[in-house]
């Protein structure tokens, strides 16, 4: 199931992070990547930071093929050096399993993207399942 800009919307969340999962769904990693600032940084779990637009689209276009995010909460906070952090919860959904996320979005003053972490809310018990399955 591919989220309608209507489903995405109802969070409540910026533009961008719209765009984020809209273009992410689509498999239109090119226009995902263009969403963070040249110097941005996606941190996926079990990765090193990747930097940059180009790297970022390399990463997307290697490792998610298939994937589906499904956002379903939203919550924002102002950061000391003025980015807009909003943290989104959710679940991924690949080929072989699904699994809770949360994704830590930073946006800078552009409404760009300077940083987003992917971190996994799976108990070691749900991420061994994911193992055997």
């Amino acid at each position: 199931m591919v989220l309608t800009q209507v489903q995405v919307a109802q969070l409540g969340a910026s533009p961008v992070i719209e765009r984020y999962f809209e273009s992410f769904n689509a498999g239109k990693f090119g226009v995902t990547a263009a969403l963070f600032a040249p110097d941005g940084l996606l941190h996926a779990p079990f990765e090193e930071p990747i930097v940059g637009n180009a790297a970022i689209v390399r990463y997307l276009q290697s490792e998610a093929e298939g994937m589906e995010a499904y956002p379903k909460s939203l919550e924002q906070a102002e950061q000391a050096d003025g980015a807009n952090r909003f943290i989104v919860r959710g679940r991924v959904k690949a080929v072989v399993f699904k699994v809770n996320v949360a994704w830590i979005f930073d946006l800078n003053e552009a409404e760009q993207i300077q940083k987003l972490r992917v971190k996994l809310l799976a108990s070691m018990e749900d991420l061994l399942k994911l193992r055997s399955e």
